[in-house]
């Protein structure tokens, strides 16, 4: 079997790459960049391998003869070192998320079609079972016509969030706004369908308690309600503030609903899934069960994060790397599933109007963006810095960033 050469950028998350290249026989990794030399250190030692190399410099990483670049460093800056692989003719997969803002969303799409590069979303909730099976029965028409869907990420993060942050108040997760990790929740919906967002309604959860004990500047949660382009609607609910955790899907077409088990129900979780669905449209039926599909990826994805999603999605990215069919997210898919939550945050900065998602597979529409640098982070905001609460950035005493790093360095001791 073909093995794509593949070089790692940033070994916290990067961490399954190489659990998945000791498993899989289409990806060998080659090369590892991270400026974190403990982490670096630490990462040689898990690979084991003498035919790795390790890189501070990410310029010199690029040189390293390799086919594609795995981006897994940190979420708020994907699209510029998505965008530098390319140039350097490396194919890329791309982690959690796309991009930050509309000028870098508009830049990854032309360098992209630019430089005939592969890029792949590796949006592994996509890939969960029940959501696969979804896809699956959709594709056979066994839903009907799509109507409505609900997606879910709701992770409460207090008990991680020091380890994550180091305390660090400038750190982007404790100035992301409640609407930017929104594609685990979006995502899988969108690529059920294959169909495309059109307007978004945004829907912002309060700043609470738990937040301002971590040190996060905003909403606990926040919701999108998403209409597709056939008007189906989406409901696309994702938070790191929220009491309890939940990761949940459900689809109705117009012969039924398909869902996955709730995760207080311990029966399978997301693997699970429920199906009360019609033979014929318009003929009621009672035919209610219940199971967890399985196929060829069951055995080998068990021992994978994610519910085994982790190593499907880039056995799949790897398939298409070298040159075979394969279930994959291109960069349109990418920024279709990120457009919902940065366009349902200016939905409540504008008082919870309805607004248009464009389609930036239109140059037209492209143009409008080009240098529309608005988001969270001052980095890459620019004059357009904004808010990462809409009623304004909470103040939070800095004992609560002083106290995150105290737990954090303990912990590592």
């Amino acid at each position: 079997m073909k093995k794509c050469r593949v070089g790692l950028l940033g070994v916290g998350r990067g961490g399954m790459l190489w659990k998945y290249c000791k498993s899989a026989g289409n990806a060998e990794i080659v090369a590892v960049c991270d400026k974190w030399q403990a982490g670096l250190d630490r990462a040689k030692k898990d690979i084991s391998d003498d035919n790795v190399t390790y890189y501070t410099d990410f310029d010199e990483f690029l040189k390293h003869d390799m086919d594609a670049v795995l981006l897994a460093n940190y979420a708020t800056e994907h699209a510029p070192f998505a965008i530098a692989a390319m140039k350097a003719g490396k194919h890329v997969l791309s982690e959690v998320l796309p991009a930050l803002n509309m000028a870098q969303a508009v830049e990854l799409i032309e360098c992209v079609e630019e430089t005939g590069m592969k890029y792949c979303y590796l949006e592994n909730y996509c890939y969960m079972y029940g959501p696969r099976e979804m896809k699956r029965r959709y594709l056979n028409g066994e839903l009907g016509e799509f109507e409505y869907g609900e997606g879910e990420y709701l992770h409460n993060c207090e008990s991680v969030w020091h380890t994550i942050t180091q305390g660090n108040p400038d750190h982007w997760r404790n100035n992301m706004s409640a609407f930017f990790y929104c594609t685990h929740s979006t995502g899988p919906l969108l690529h059920i369908t294959g169909m495309r967002p059109c307007k978004v309604v945004g829907i912002e959860l309060p700043f609470n308690a738990r937040m301002g004990r971590m040190g996060a500047k905003a909403g606990n949660s926040a919701i999108e309600m998403i209409t597709l382009e056939n008007g189906a609607v989406v409901k696309s609910i994702h938070g790191v503030g929220p009491s309890k955790n939940s990761v949940w899907y459900s689809v109705y077409g117009a012969k039924g609903r398909l869902e996955t088990a709730r995760e207080d129900a311990d029966l399978g979780d997301v693997s699970r899934v429920y199906e009360n669905l019609d033979k014929v449209e318009g003929v009621s039926e009672k035919n209610f069960t219940s199971y967890e599909p399985s196929d060829e990826f069951t055995k080998k994805a068990a021992e994978h994060g994610h519910a085994g999603s982790d190593y499907i999605c880039m056995y799949n990215a790897f398939e298409f790397l070298n040159g075979n069919d394969a279930d994959v997210i291109d960069v349109y898919e990418a920024i279709d599933m990120w457009l919902p939550g940065f366009f349902g945050y200016l939905s409540v900065l504008q008082g919870g109007i309805t607004l248009q998602i464009p389609d930036l597979r239109n140059k037209a529409e492209r143009d409008k963006y080009r240098n529309d640098t608005r988001c969270t982070e001052k980095k890459f905001a620019g004059d357009q810095l904004l808010p990462s609460y809409s009623l304004g950035n909470p103040d939070i005493d800095d004992k609560v960033y002083e106290l995150c790093k105290e737990k954090w360095e303990n912990e590592r001791k």
